[in-house]
């Protein structure tokens, strides 16, 4: 049979690999929660949502310091923060302590459409995880963590 014809099957070899499995899970988790912004996100994007999350829990922080703790580009960081401030959700302001950096505060409005995204985040959770029980997601949570070296997982080295 022609290879053309078996677009949905995966080789034998590939199909029960950890990394195939974990960049299929990404895959469809990434498109579900593309999908949910998209329609319910007010043209927000998950980055906006680990940068207002990120002011939410840690306060005001150097756009330098929300690329780093969200894994965020830095010029990506700055258009993201640009985006969200134009909208009102958050504030940047001048470093006193060092004048080229910026501070970035979540703002009310911000704030309350945190608590809005969240909504969004949480449906994709449950729709990624339908199959698992609550026990079963409980384990998956805790063995991705420790695969992740910044997450008490291995490191190189």
């Amino acid at each position: 049979m022609p290879i053309h014809d078996q677009q949905s099957r995966t080789p034998a070899r590939v199909k029960d690999r950890p990394t195939w499995l974990i960049s299929r899970a990404f895959a469809r988790s990434s498109g579900l929660l593309a999908a949910a912004f998209e329609s319910s996100g007010s043209g927000l994007r998950s980055y906006h949502y680990r940068i207002l999350a990120a002011l939410d829990e840690w306060g005001p922080a150097s756009q330098a310091d929300l690329g780093r703790g969200t894994g965020i580009d830095r010029s990506d960081v700055t258009a993201a923060v640009s985006e969200l401030e134009s909208r009102g959700f958050v504030a940047r302001s001048a470093d006193p302590e060092h004048g080229r950096r910026n501070i970035v505060s979540l703002l009310p409005a911000g704030a309350e459409q945190l608590l809005a995204l969240d909504d969004v985040i949480d449906a994709v959770q449950e729709q990624v995880l339908r199959p698992l029980s609550p026990a079963q997601r409980r384990q998956l949570v805790a063995l991705l963590l420790k695969l992740l070296p910044d997450q008490g997982g291995p490191t190189n080295g």
